[in-house]
This record gives structure tokens, sequence and C-alpha cells, in this order.
């Protein structure tokens, strides 16, 4: 008879083996594990639509606008480095975590063919060590990694935000999009315990968002804006994108700006 919790990491580790496939050995630490993204990301010439090296519409419009500026960033999930590329040839040191090898080694070979240097790291962010992912962060990139986190390990998430992003960061967030034209399991946390599966990943809408980065200030949060096929950014519709800023040490702070079409 086992009885292995005692801390909060053992009940959000408990949980994370509610949702482990049962086509691979042992506990996942994210909902899909690392086998399934190496499975995933296999063969490069798959038509996924983000397998192009473009950087999302948002962010670029975020540089173009000057909401952000170059620092030190992050990118979360970074798969092949789509984002994390541009950064750094926009001037940002950048470090990019993914769980799985097949996208970081893709990584890899795309900086080292676009004379651009990104730190990558391969593993679970939230079990990295600290030494590893020290930040202060001033821009945190999450192009689809949220969505496919399992509601408990939002916890995770938002104690990382909280370790690694400096006071004045960013986040840049895209996220599947509930309702009409978007995509995502629409069921309820309660639910996807019940079925003790992730549904190809999360969708939210803007008021969940809001209040699960409640402690962050809203600058603007949008659908993202389709690009076309020979567009030098990548814009599907079926995302929000969203940008949050951490308040300024002991500070006031703006209040948060509404959603913008």
């Amino acid at each position: 008879m086992d009885r292995t919790v005692r801390t909060v990491e053992d009940v959000l580790a408990l949980l994370d083996g509610l949702f482990a496939s049962e086509s691979e050995a042992g506990r996942l630490a994210t909902g899909d594990g690392k086998d399934f993204w190496d499975r995933f990301y296999a063969d490069r010439s798959r038509p996924v639509p983000f397998f192009v090296s473009k950087p999302d519409e948002n962010l670029a419009a975020y540089l173009d606008q000057g909401l952000i500026a170059p620092g030190r960033a992050l990118d979360l999930g970074c798969g092949p480095g789509r984002n994390a590329l541009y950064l750094a040839a926009r001037g940002f040191q950048v470090d990019a975590v993914d769980l799985s090898p097949m996208a970081v080694a893709w990584g890899e070979d795309r900086a080292q063919e676009a004379g651009v240097d990104v730190r990558f790291l391969c593993g679970d962010a939230f079990a990295l060590p600290a030494a590893e992912l020290s930040g202060p962060y001033d821009l945190v990139v999450d192009s689809g990694c949220f969505h496919h986190l399992p509601p408990h390990r939002r916890i995770s998430y938002l104690a990382l935000l909280d370790r690694v992003l400096a006071p004045g960061g960013h986040l840049a967030l895209t996220s599947f999009a509930a309702g009409e034209g978007g995509m995502g399991s629409e069921l309820t946390d309660t639910d996807l315990y019940r079925k003790r599966e992730l549904q190809g990943g999360l969708a939210y809408t803007p008021e969940s968002l809001r209040w699960i980065f409640s402690d962050l200030v809203e600058v603007e949060l949008r659908r993202m804006r389709e690009e076309p096929p020979e567009s030098a950014l990548f814009g599907v519709t079926f995302l929000w994108t969203a940008l949050f800023r951490r308040g300024a040490a002991a500070s006031g702070d703006v209040r948060p700006v509404h959603d913008r079409a």
C-alpha cells in the first residue's frame, strides 16, 4: 500500500498520472509526454501549420508597436523554435525550452542555418533546476504550451512566471479559442478529470484567461489574425493572442486594457 502524497508537488504529480496515455509507460509530467511530442515532431515534412519557420503575427506586432523591446526572453514549449529564432534575430537573448528532444534538435538545426544564437533546453520547464531557468526574463513567450496543460498544472505555470518574469516584463501568450471558429476542448475542468484526457488541448475564453492571469496587467487580448501562405508571419484565427505585463515592483501600475477587436 503506497502513501505518496506529502507535498503540493506530490498532489500535482498524482494528478498528472490521471492524464497518462495508456500507450506510454510511466507518469507524464504535463499531460502529453515526451514520447507523444517526439512522434509528433519526427517527420519535419508533415503539413502542420506551425511547422513553418515563421514567427507569430502578434509577436511581430508587439515589437513593431513598441509594446516590447529586446532583452532576455524565454520561449516555453518552443517546438522547432520559430519564435525563438525570430526574437534572437531581433536582438533578444533567448532561452527556449521544450519537452521533446526531437523538437529541440530541429530548433538547433534551424538556429545554425539561420546563424542566430538561441540557448535550447530540453525538459519539463516546471522540473528544470532554477539554475537552468534562472530569470529574470523581460519576455516569456508561449505559443501553444499553456493550452496543452492539464488544469492543475496552471498552478505550476503561474509559479514559474512568478519566479522568472521580471518586474515590468511581459507574457506573450497564444491559446486555443473557445466558441465559434475556435479550437480545443470546451469541457469544464471537472469533466476533464472525469474523462481523464486532455482531448488535444483546452479552449479558453477571454474571461478565463483574464481570471487565470489576473495578477498581471492586460495589455492586449484578441484573436490572432489570419496570415496568407505567402506572408512572412504565422497567423490562424482559432487562437487567442494575449499580452500581459507584470507590474513594476512597489507600484500601482496601470489599469488593464480590455479586449480589442
